[in-house]
């Protein structure tokens, strides 16, 4: 049996997650979502295991999507760290792209372009020997 890719998808609006997640699963993504930054910390903290995370930047306050990106860099193995927003502003930017941050995308998403973001991001983190 082949291993599922695994996405955390983590958004405050919950039809968002829910349609990303209904995308991923039918590309044959095993997907987790959360509605709150909160919700994803624990996640991560309780040892689960992601190839790739999707976070929203702004939820319950402006920027908290940094807290979960930095949580998943930190990471062994780190996954892919996508953040999605629609308020993308010169500091948010800057502040990721300073952590390391994969990938940044603006709302409204282009969904072909975030799968193929994504596939390219494993691809090259499954690749890299220092991952």
């Amino acid at each position: 049996m082949v291993n599922q890719p695994s996405l955390l998808i983590v958004d405050d609006e919950a039809n968002v997650a829910l349609t990303l997640k209904m995308v991923f699963e039918r590309d044959g993504y095993a997907v987790r979502t959360a509605n709150s930054c909160a919700s994803a910390l624990k996640l991560l903290e309780n040892g689960h295991q992601f190839d790739a995370v999707i976070t929203d930047l702004n939820m319950e306050k402006e920027n908290i999507g940094l807290e979960v990106a930095r949580a998943a860099l930190q990471l062994h193995p780190k996954p892919a760290v996508v953040l999605c927003t629609g308020y993308a502003s010169v500091d948010n930017s800057a502040a990721a792209l300073q952590m390391k941050v994969d990938y940044m995308v603006t709302k409204p998403v282009d969904l072909d372009e975030l799968k193929r973001a994504v596939r390219r991001l494993m691809a090259f983190r499954d690749s890299d020997p220092g991952k």
